[in-house]
């Protein structure tokens, strides 16, 4: 859609803040849900003074109940509403798995398109602030094998206002995935007016001409780092940012592959079955003989949870200089 001419630089977090504004001053059917976000304004402030503007009846403060948030948020999306639940902490999620799994992504396809979803469920997820078990964790693998739910994991501010705005757009549900490291490390150049990006395209963030890697939400900024350090020694290094899980923008991956012939998948989620596996497995079945290299995974230990301890936090997650030396080995393969 058209965007403004207007632009301001602006971190992730403010960028939500905005774009959820925005939203609900254009329009009345929006209504947002969920703990704390009324008189406090969210734990990070994102809706502060929400309430006082578009009143009780439109920002809504709910129990701890993270079924009742999203189960409430799936009726009123089937009648006509435009929620946006907010689950406070990605940890927190699992007690309202089966009404986004069982219910919400399932509406259209049960209900033979005569109802659809159009709800938003957005939680910060991530690890990097000592968050330790309860408020680190990567939750994206346990849902995109969901047919009928969209997920999203932008990195920058521009990426965040254009694919939160499509979500609030989008007739059926969508997954918005927050990485919380970034919401005040990042900051970027956010365009004014209702701008969106389509859902599931992915974004070569950087070209590069013998490795591709891709990635998503905190890693792709490490990525990004580490493969500018490369450059300075004569590696060329192509970063795709997939921002959409799913769906999974599998045309530019391809594209990117059959050009540098090698692949890196780096990703803070859990290694066995994560996003990291379907790419590898897609990658695989379309461009084996395209690859000079085997695919390779950078990704968390199999380990159940990141620890509160710095060194153990440090241990499960990646860094810039851990990833710019998988990727000196991949090129040297």
């Amino acid at each position: 859609m058209a965007v403004s001419a207007s632009s301001k630089v602006m971190n992730n977090v403010e960028t939500v803040r905005e774009t959820l504004h925005e939203a609900m001053k254009n329009d009345d059917r929006t209504v947002i849900l969920g703990e704390d976000v009324g008189d406090r304004g969210n734990v990070f402030l994102i809706t502060k003074d929400f309430v006082k503007e578009f009143g009780p009846e439109r920002v809504i403060d709910t129990p701890i109940a993270e079924a009742s948030i999203v189960g409430i948020a799936v009726g009123m999306a089937m009648e006509g509403l435009r929620p946006i639940a907010e689950i406070q902490f990605a940890d927190f999620i699992y007690p309202a798995f089966n009404q986004i799994v069982g219910e919400a992504a399932k509406t259209r396809y049960r209900s033979n398109g005569e109802y659809t979803c159009p709800l938003v469920i957005r939680t910060p997820y991530g690890g990097g602030v000592r968050g330790a078990l309860s408020h680190s964790v990567s939750i994206e693998a346990l849902f995109y094998h969901v047919p009928g739910l969209k997920i999203v994991a932008p990195a920058f501010p521009a990426d965040v206002k254009g694919l939160l705005n499509a979500a609030i757009d989008d007739p059926d549900p969508v997954l918005f995935l927050e990485h919380k490291k970034t919401y005040r490390l990042i900051k970027g150049e956010v365009p004014g007016g209702h701008y969106t990006i389509p859902l599931g395209k992915a974004d070569v963030k950087k070209a590069g001409t013998q490795l591709t890697v891709v990635s998503y939400g905190l890693y792709v900024h490490w990525a990004l780092e580490a493969a500018n350090q490369l450059e300075t020694e004569g590696i060329s290094v192509e970063v795709v940012d997939l921002r959409s899980i799913r769906p999974m923008d599998r045309g530019t991956i391809l594209d990117s592959v059959r050009k540098t012939r090698k692949l890196l998948i780096v990703h803070e989620d859990n290694k066995f079955g994560g996003v990291g596996a379907e790419i590898s497995a897609m990658v695989a079945e379309e461009a084996l003989f395209d690859l000079d290299a085997p695919i390779r995974r950078h990704c968390a230990p199999d380990v159940p949870a990141m620890g509160y301890a710095l060194p153990l936090e440090e241990e499960y997650m990646s860094s810039p200089a851990e990833m710019a030396e998988a990727m000196r080995e991949m090129v040297r393969f």
